[in-house]
Formats: C-alpha cells, structure tokens, sequence
C-alpha cells in the first residue's frame, strides 16, 4: 500500500515538474524588442525635386516617352521632397558604381545607426549574442556582417546570419531566424541590422519595367536589439506574439514579377512586372489565411465562417433561379489589431492593402506618411512606419502592432506585436513629426515639369 502511494505520489510530482518545465521553458523562448534605431541620413543627402529632375535629364537613354512615363509615376508614388538617396548620386557617378561606392554606403549606415542604438540602450558590442543582417543587392566579401564585427569587435563566439537577396521583406525574415534561435538558447540577445545598398544598383537604360525602381527606392536602414531575457521584459518595447511567412517561389509567375536582370542592351537593372500585382494579391490572401487564426477573436471567426456559409448559399439559390445579392463578407482584422505597420512599397501598394483590410484613413496615415517623408526604404520601411506610431504617441500598453511586408520571390510575411509599455520616446521623426501629416501630400513635379506632357516627340529637345 505504501508503495502504492509512493507511485501515486512520484506521479503527481513528475505532472507537476513537466508543467512547471514546460512553462518555464516557454517564458525563455519569448522574443522582445528592447530598442530600435531608424538611419536618418545627413541633410546634403536629400534629394528635393530639382535635383532629382537633373539626374533624369543626365540618365542618357531615355526619350520624350520615357520623361513622361518617369513625370507620371513620380507625381503618383507619394514621395516627397524629403527623402534621400546615396552620395554617388550627388558627384553625379551613379552610371559608373564602384564596389567601393556600396560599401562606404552601408559603412556610413552601421557606424551611425548601430552606435546610436548602443548609446540609447546602454549595451555594449560585447553584450551582443546573435547578429543577423540583411542586405539585398549588395554582397561583399568579408561579408557586410563581418565589416560590423570587426568595427564593434563583436565577441568571437557570436552566432552570425548574412542575408541577401531577400528583398523588402528580408527584416521580418530576419526576426523569425532570431525568434527561431531564442527558443533552443536562454539569455541571449540578438541584433538585427536591417538596410538596402542603392549606390551600385542604379538603372541606366530605358525599359519602362525597370527604371520605375529608380523612382521608389531611397536610402534608409535600421538597427533592432531584440532578447529573451525574462530579466529585461519590464524594459521590452514590444513583445512577438505571432509571425507568419508566405513564399511563392514555386510559381513561375510570382518568381518573375520581381527580379534584378539585365534589359536588351546589357544594363543591369530591377525589373517589375505587369503581373505583379496580382502576385503581390496571392501571396497577401495565403498569408493573411494563416496568420488570421492566430491573431482574431474566436467570434470574428466563426461571423466570417456563418457569413460566407450564408454567402455560398445564397450564391447557389441564385444560380437556381431564386434571389441574391449582399456584401461580400470579410474579417474584420480590427477585431484583433490596434495598429497597422504597412510596408511602403508605393501608394498603390498602401491602397490596396487598405481596401483590402477595411482599413481607415488613420489606419493608413503612418504608411503613407512614411512613404512620403522617407521612401520605400526597402526591408527598413516597416520600422520608419513604427517610429511615427510612436511618435505620434498612438502604442499604448496591451495594443497589437500588425506588420505586413512584401518581397521578391515572391513573398508576403507578417507578424504581431504586443505593445509592452506605453511608448512615446524619441526616434528619427523628431524634428518633423509636427509637420505631419501635412495638408497635401502632393510633390512639386507635376507644377515644374508638367510641360513634358505637351511635348511632341519630333520636336522634343530637353532644355539646358
């Protein structure tokens, strides 16, 4: 009997451990947000409108057609005058790119940001257990993540990742390897270093397809210090609850629609298909079709699921003769998100998440306000857009930050964060986040180089 008891016993407390080790194993594999640092490039960096019409006009291969397809896709993007792009653009050699060029680029981005990102947190290289960095169009040997751990003298036991070629959805990717190595390793903390290398990437040619990129993408980067300490939870800006990653790559249509190659005449270039668009759509619904259980209250779901029974049912009434008609159904993703962290990958792009998601003009006010200020900033654009919530003083305590991103390949990832304090700290929208959102956010172009438009092709002579 008393061994009986015994066994009883051993069992009971062997449930009790597995419980208390499953539970504490998990609070370790939690991954926070502690502090993040936004690149603001210098001031002679930015690229206003008459400066950037005189980089068109010095672009030799393009015609009267090409001039007015460039003035209509500016005067549409949403960009302002306030962004910036890299210095080889300003000595006027952006045909001509050296190595050199894209690694001074990013040089100037590490020793800016990363510093910056160390002073405000108070760690140290040394504290530093996972860097991930994720540069697309540039790859250099020693890789761009051994430039920073030699300028750091980062400690030679540090777990090192060097993404390329991921695209504008490379940052969120770079999160989930960090999130994904937090939950085999307690006590670490990871950097994340996120940007894109524009200085050897400019397009010289005249395919339509390809000197769009020209016009969207501008410099930027940021710089993420992300742990699992329980310790440092009450310091933690945000919490992840959830990431969700959507690849394409299998489908021909989506691999093509986004893809660095070289036009008829040799010039290198991005090239950005017609079909775009609806790959972008394919990829954004799978995505959303995975993440969405994972993130809604169980009542929005079982609405949805109860309204589209009713919406099929109607549908085959109506093919049998009988009536039909009403809305479309749709989640209503506000249900389980505060906050929209939308990447900036153009207005059209913005919109139509937008629509999309039922969203609201102040929904979208942090992306388009983002695009216009700083551009698609490539794989960084998502943290400007979080640095104007913050700014604007919107994170409170308990709220859900959606991120949504697209990429080539093609991709789609999104994840959730949980604010977990009150945010309302400094970032790189200081000394302008008064000025917005602004009364109009219509650009220059149009009032200055509107006179293209009327231009006859056998006459047109581009003036001095």
């Amino acid at each position: 009997m008393e061994l009986l008891s015994f066994f009883y016993l051993y069992s009971f407390l062997y449930f009790l451990f597995t419980i208390w080790k499953h539970f504490h194993e998990k609070r370790h594999q939690e991954c926070y947000i502690l502090s993040y640092q936004c690149y603001k490039p210098t001031d002679d960096r930015k690229l206003n409108t008459e400066f950037s019409g005189n980089v068109i006009k010095r672009t030799k291969n393009l015609g009267l057609n090409e001039y007015k397809f460039l003035l209509k896709a500016v005067v549409s993007s949403g960009i302002g005058e306030q962004t910036y792009g890299p210095r080889i653009m300003f000595a006027a050699r952006e045909d001509s790119p050296t190595l050199d060029d894209g690694i001074s680029e990013m040089d100037e981005f590490f020793h800016d940001t990363i510093q910056k990102l160390f002073d405000k947190s108070g760690f140290s290289p040394s504290d530093i257990d996972v860097l991930v960095v994720n540069v697309s169009m540039l790859s250099s040997i020693p890789s761009l993540s051994a430039r920073i751990i030699n300028h750091y003298k980062l400690r030679h036991d540090v777990k090192v990742f060097n993404l390329t070629g991921m695209g504008c959805s490379a940052s969120l990717i770079s999160v989930d390897i960090v999130s994904r190595v937090f939950k085999s390793h307690k006590n670490i903390n990871a950097l994340v270093v996120t940007s894109e290398s524009l200085s050897p990437n400019w397009y010289s040619g005249n395919d339509k397809s390809m000197i769009l990129s020209n016009c969207l993408f501008r410099s930027g980067g940021c710089a993420i210090l992300l742990t699992n300490k329980t310790a440092l939870k009450n310091r933690a800006m945000f919490k992840l609850k959830c990431l969700i990653r959507t690849h394409h790559g299998a489908r021909d249509e989506s691999y093509g629609c986004c893809i660095q190659t070289e036009d008829d005449k040799g010039n290198t270039g991005f090239h950005l298909g017609k079909n775009l668009p609806k790959a972008a759509t394919r990829a954004f619904v799978d995505n959303l079709r995975e993440i969405a259980p994972k993130i809604l209250p169980i009542r929005e779901l079982l609405q949805f699921l109860v309204m589209s029974f009713m919406k099929k049912l109607k549908g085959n009434r109506k093919q049998s003769g009988g009536g039909g008609g009403g809305k479309t159904s749709a989640v209503d993703f506000k249900t389980g998100v505060d906050h929209f962290c939308i990447h900036t990958g153009g207005k059209a792009v913005i919109d139509g998440i937008g629509v999309s998601l039922g969203l609201e003009k102040y929904d979208l006010e942090p992306a388009r306000m983002t695009l216009h200020r700083f551009g698609n900033t490539s794989a960084s654009s998502l943290w400007y857009v979080l640095a104007y919530m913050e700014a604007k003083k919107r994170l409170k305590k308990g709220e859900r930050v959606l991120m949504i991103s697209f990429g080539a390949g093609f991709k789609c990832n999104s994840c959730l964060w949980e604010v977990a304090r009150d945010l309302d700290g400094g970032n790189v929208w200081d000394d302008c986040i008064d000025e917005y959102p602004p009364e109009s956010l219509a650009n220059p172009f149009l009032e200055k180089y509107g006179w293209i438009q009327h231009e006859d092709i056998a006459t047109f002579k581009l003036p001095e």
